[in-house]
């Protein structure tokens, strides 16, 4: 039986170019297996060969995705995979976009198997995950083996046309569909397992998880805002130029502080976004449509406020972890309330 011809994309980070200074590297097309691709290609073992491997900037896909996609579809034709692999992304959000995005296109224009993989709070798998099977992954490279270990048998069931079972079985995100299916253990067994490891203070994982709402009471209306003090808070990762305090582009380990006494507005030559889970072509051109400083002293100006407060505070939501966002939220909340900050505006994506 001849081997599966496979074709693997990835980053300029996973194929050893470089870091965010060499996001916008162009598509290119490179023999064999690299990067992950090595260990994709030695589970496979004589089942299929990483024929070739597609690499991509992650900024440029994202900056210019008819043309990335233009041009990575015209490799494909190429090639002639019988498999198309994008990833695994993990919680990387440009990343993750990426590899949906070129996998759905694929499929559309070439009806090829694609899989990719990513942790299920990246941007790319809320946007395709009832498009495409994804490999649900954990949040960072460090679970690099798990996850082509799962997508190793997967992929090769999509490429084979075999059947594919429901996402439990096979480790995709849940899309909606569903499967029937036999557990080897009957119901009233796994639910008294999950209550004695409940009871005993172990982990568990609910067969039925429920959504977890944070409820919070809203503050008293401020009662004349031509006379309050507003703040700019935002978790689109608004910072300036150079990202001094190095925010990571996804699960964030801190927030920024920073002054905009003097300044009528952001622009492209002072701030620029770190935020990794969406298009930063558009906020980098005028980040004012993150953080509305130019309103805002606006307003100022016209007495509609009292005036705006000369310090925001600044972090990436993406995949950031809601414990350590309502750490920050605790630590500068205590420090506009010091400056007689009476409300805040929060922006995001």
């Amino acid at each position: 039986m001849n081997k599966l011809k496979v074709v693997h994309y990835i980053n300029q980070f996973y194929a050893g170019i470089g870091g965010e200074d060499k996001a916008d590297y162009m598509p290119e097309l490179r023999e064999g297996a690299i990067g992950p691709g090595t260990a994709f290609a030695a589970g496979y073992g004589e089942q299929a060969e990483i024929t070739h491997t597609i690499v991509c900037g992650d900024s440029y896909f994202n900056e210019h995705t008819e043309e990335a996609v233009k041009t990575i579809l015209a490799i494909i034709h190429l090639c002639k995979p019988d498999l198309f692999l994008a990833g695994p992304a993990f919680n990387a959000g440009r990343y993750g976009v990426a590899c949906a995005t070129i996998c759905d296109a694929v499929r559309q224009v070439y009806d090829i198997p694609v899989l990719t993989g990513m942790y299920k709070e990246n941007p790319g798998a809320d946007m395709y995950k009832d498009m495409l099977l994804i490999t649900a992954t954990g949040g960072s490279a460090a679970s690099m083996r798990e996850a082509i270990a799962k997508m190793i048998p997967l992929s090769l069931k999509l490429a084979r046309g075999d059947a594919i079972g429901a996402s439990a079985e096979e480790g995709y995100l849940p899309n909606g569909v569903r499967v029937n299916f036999f557990e080897k253990e009957r119901g009233s067994k796994r639910a008294v397992d999950m209550l004695l490891k409940k009871m005993a203070g172990k982990d568990f994982e609910t067969e039925y998880p429920m959504p977890d709402y944070d409820r919070v009471p809203p503050n008293p209306a401020v009662i004349d805002l031509s006379k309050a003090k507003i703040a700019l808070v935002t978790s689109g990762g608004i910072v300036p130029k150079g990202n001094p305090d190095h925010i990571e582009s996804s699960s964030a380990s801190k927030y920024g502080e920073y002054s905009i006494e003097g300044l009528r507005g952001l622009s492209a030559d002072t701030h620029e976004t770190a935020h990794g889970g969406y298009d930063p072509l558009y906020a980098n051109q005028d980040a004012n449509r993150v953080l509305p400083v130019d309103i805002m002293r606006e307003f100022e100006a016209q007495g509609l406020i009292g005036k705006l407060h000369n310090t925001y505070y600044a972090t990436v939501g993406n995949g950031t972890a809601v414990k350590s966002a309502k750490a920050y939220a605790a630590e500068f909340s205590q420090k506009l309330r010091a400056d007689g900050v009476e409300a805040v505006i929060l922006t995001s994506t």
